[in-house]
């Protein structure tokens, strides 16, 4: 057997129990060692940092997220961020002493330096290749480039030659690096939610083999370091809920007001990549895995807001409102205090979530550093 998995869910439990870790912003360097010496990573809107204006420049579904109000608490500008101000990504990175994770440009890679980490995440992107949710003969196709994981490692090893030449020197850089791969598997669920439940769960071994077959071609390059998020409560995305609307009552869970139905479906992938994870870290027990937890601290958030300094009606969005307006569209509704808010925007969080569930990951990554070093 390989070494155990390491998850952020375990970290949650302990905290529970009333366990902490102090992890000053300086810990990563704290043994006078930093962990990871860059960032690599792949996902969608969770994790893209601006890759949806390269990528989709003319297409108005994505436009709204280049303007304000999106980007204003920390960047004071919009950054291609589905968010108001940093992502998890973002927080891991300082965390690190790294630099914010650079959007991969393919028209500019042979001028940039990706040495400290690339971002080849892309808004909308899905697991398995685009065709099987769009066919693209529509000309008005909102997805009009293939972006899913396969093609984003395609980008990243056509980026590998200018970052070590040989595979001795490959495996020691990216041997150093950390390799984030998610979140992934919630596009191909919500483009496929107007198919039956059962077609839809059809779905997730096939985006978890995805996954797996990912992670080992990574290793084949020398990665050894990998964070790999699960998928978030998508009965509980404003989004969701507007667009997807039951007329029983008991298709919403009578505490939180999620749809049972499709949180039930993010806890069955979500449990389907921890298994496949564990498979994969006893077949390579020189790679470091980690899983990381959306579904449990979005969760948390949603069951107890007053805990976070979160209003009330925690499931509303703080920018737009799902049928009426997108954020960032002239007009659209806007909140006082986006801080007190789980959701920024109809589907996607407000900067104070994404550093709660950030600090979350970042306590069991920098635990599992300790114990390799």
């Amino acid at each position: 057997m390989g070494k155990p998995l390491f998850t952020v869910s375990l970290l949650l439990l302990l905290a529970n129990l009333g366990w902490t870790w102090a992890v000053p912003a300086s810990s990563a360097l704290s043994s006078g060692r930093r962990p990871y010496r860059s960032i690599f990573s792949f996902g969608n809107s969770y994790t893209d940092t601006g890759n949806n204006p390269v990528i989709f420049p003319e297409n108005d579904l994505f436009d709204p997220v280049n303007r304000p109000p999106y980007g204003s608490k920390f960047f004071g500008r919009p950054t291609g961020r589905c968010s108001n101000g940093r992502l998890i990504i973002d927080f891991i990175a300082q965390r690190l002493a790294l630099p914010l994770v650079p959007p991969y440009n393919p028209a500019l890679a042979q001028n940039e330096s990706f040495l400290q980490g690339a971002n080849f995440a892309v808004m909308a992107a899905t697991t398995l290749d685009a065709a099987r949710f769009h066919d693209g003969s529509n000309p008005g196709n909102k997805y009009p480039l293939n972006t899913s994981l396969g093609v984003q490692l395609e980008w990243f090893e056509s980026l590998k030659p200018s970052l070590c030449g040989t595979a001795r020197g490959c495996e020691k850089f990216f041997g150093r690096s950390l390799f984030i791969l998610g979140e992934f598997g919630v596009n191909d669920y919500h483009d496929s939610f107007e198919k039956s439940m059962t077609e839809i769960t059809s779905l997730v071994p096939e985006v978890i083999s995805a996954i797996s077959i990912a992670i080992e071609r990574l290793i084949t390059h020398g990665a050894k370091n990998f964070l790999v998020p699960g998928t978030i409560p998508s009965g509980c995305v404003p989004a969701i809920l507007h667009y997807f609307a039951k007329d029983d009552p008991a298709e919403y869970n009578s505490t939180t007001g999620c749809l049972n139905v499709y949180n039930k479906l993010g806890m069955h992938h979500n449990l389907m990549l921890q298994e496949a994870l564990e498979k994969l870290q006893d077949r390579y027990p020189g790679v470091t895995i980690i899983y990381g937890d959306l579904f449990n601290p979005m969760m948390e958030m949603v069951e107890s807001p007053a805990k976070f300094g979160f209003v009330k009606d925690v499931l509303t969005m703080c920018c737009g409102k799902p049928g009426a307006s997108l954020c960032g569209d002239d007009g659209a509704n806007l909140c006082e205090e986006p801080s007190a808010r789980l959701f920024w925007d109809d589907i996607h969080l407000t900067e104070t979530a994404y550093h709660y569930i950030a600090n979350r990951w970042l306590r069991s990554m920098y635990s599992t550093a300790t114990e390799s070093s």
